[in-house]
Order: C-alpha cells, then sequence, then structure tokens
C-alpha cells in the first residue's frame, strides 16, 4: 500500500509496448501509465462513481505483481486527511 499526496494518470501507453500499465512514484505522487482504452475504462467508472482496478505487469507473463485499485468510500473518517 503506497500513500500518495497527488496521482497522475497517463493515457499514452501503447498497446505494443507489451506492458498492461506501468505505476512508479514520482516526488510525493504516484504516477500510473496506461493505454487509450483503459483510460476510457477509467473515465467511464469515475463518472459512474464505481471502483476501478489496474493492473500493472507484463502482458504475456501471469505474474502480476500490482495492482492500483480506485475506490469509492462511504465513511471519510478512515481515509487520509492530509
Amino acid at each position: 500500500v503506497t500513500g500518495a499526496s497527488f496521482v497522475v494518470f497517463n493515457g499514452a501507453l501503447k498497446t505494443s509496448s507489451g506492458v498492461l500499465a506501468k505505476s512508479s512514484i514520482v516526488e510525493d505522487g504516484l504516477m500510473v501509465q496506461i493505454t487509450r482504452e483503459t483510460m476510457e475504462g477509467l473515465r467511464q467508472a469515475l463518472r459512474d462513481k464505481k471502483d476501478f482496478r489496474i493492473t500493472c505487469g507484463q502482458v504475456d507473463t501471469g505474474d502480476v505483481k500490482e495492482h492500483v485499485d480506485i475506490c469509492w468510500v462511504e465513511n471519510e473518517e478512515k481515509t487520509n486527511k492530509g
């Protein structure tokens, strides 16, 4: 679990790169590089206020090590107040 001050979603990752998505720490935030198709799904999930999971890692390997989860919460008291 990583806490971040901000999140940047970059929808310019090419499908031909062989990567589902990439995440990296940038300053005190998180940058998530995703494909155009994943960006469209993320935008729709945000409009619909639905949870969304981005799987990071290589396309051809079954060894997924990271997920970026965007979750809507009912009770904000349990979230980061900073």
